[in-house]
């Protein structure tokens, strides 16, 4: 059997202190229970999330048999708002955080990577960014363009949410770059953008996976705010932020269920991400500590096998 590479082990390491840990199983089993219901449940709960019903308009119905969750002031089906609802704000959090990752990572290991006074530059940009406020900045930047649409909602919350990354990226960045698979692929004559995307950036995800499992639930709770100001996702499309919004109107104020279903649908999305996003933290702390030691009788492999490597995927590049 060929040596065996520590990300390999590392990720058996993890994933077996994973699902020893409860809290982390039952926050990911929850996350996976959420998605699947956003995703298939508006094809088969039998109403639309915008069709308004005219003859109770005003007079929001409570939860019967044919309204699992009753009905808001419009009459519409508050089961079905729900459902869209979140697959709208799950995906607005999923998708600004693929934005903040990318960015924040290229950033991070560019910045490691170059060193010195790059790096010092670069970092104090971050810090500038950090001291602003993000989420009256958000809104700042939505009032001034006039532009509520969700691909917008997405670009701000990612374009403002990276700066997290770009540090954890870079901090594991200087911890790599003296490794010996560095200095070997510097050997050999690895150009620098080389460098950072296929040997820095895929040994320092690690913490970016904890990063962007926390990141979700921030965008989710960044987006909820927003809509429930008026200035994330517009009426009629439902959103667990404006349907709280609607809930708060004083015509609605003697029916709780239209509070409680956003409510309790965005604490347990928050708190299912967070256990997951924490599960993952240790897991990870832990397994590397483990690895340390599996590893540790497991031999880097000698230069000639960087050099069979790099002249067998020097074509591809």
């Amino acid at each position: 059997m060929g040596w065996r590479t520590r990300e390999f082990v590392m990720i058996k390491l993890i994933w077996r202190r994973f699902v020893r840990e409860p809290t982390a199983v039952a926050g990911g089993a929850a996350v996976i229970a959420l998605i699947f219901a956003v995703g298939i449940g508006p094809f088969v709960v039998g109403h639309s999330s915008i069709a308004i019903d005219h003859a109770i308009m005003g007079y929001p119905q409570p939860p019967s048999l044919e309204h699992l969750l009753g009905t808001d002031l419009l009459g519409r089906d508050e089961l079905a708002r729900a459902l869209v609802g979140g697959r709208i704000s799950i995906s607005i959090g999923v998708t600004a955080m693929c934005v903040a990752i990318i960015f924040g990572t290229l950033y991070g290991a560019v910045a490691g990577a170059a060193g010195g006074a790059i790096d010092a530059v670069m970092m104090r940009i971050v810090d500038a960014l950090f001291s602003f406020p993000t989420f009256f900045l958000i809104i700042t930047v939505e009032a001034l363009t006039n532009q509520f649409a969700i691909a917008t909602i997405v670009l701000i919350l990612g374009l403002l949410s990276w700066m997290g990354v770009a540090r954890l990226v870079r901090a594991e960045v200087l911890s790599l770059r003296g490794r010996d698979f560095v200095e070997a692929a510097r050997a050999l004559g690895v150009s620098q953008a080389r460098l950072v995307l296929r040997h820095l950036v895929p040994n320092a995800l690690a913490p970016v996976i904890v990063a962007a499992t926390l990141a979700i639930g921030d965008n989710i709770l960044a987006e909820t705010g927003l809509s429930y100001l008026g200035l994330g996702v517009q009426p009629p499309t439902p959103s667990w932020g404006n349907m709280l919004q609607d809930a708060l109107l004083p015509a609605a104020r003697n029916s709780p269920w239209l509070v409680l279903t956003p409510g309790l649908l965005i604490v347990t999305t928050l708190v299912a991400f967070a256990l997951c996003g924490e599960g993952l933290r240790a897991a990870i702390d832990v397994a590397a500590d483990q690895a340390t030691t599996t590893t540790a009788d497991i031999d880097e492999p000698p230069l000639n096998a960087y050099i069979a490597e790099d002249e067998r995927l020097r074509p591809a590049l």
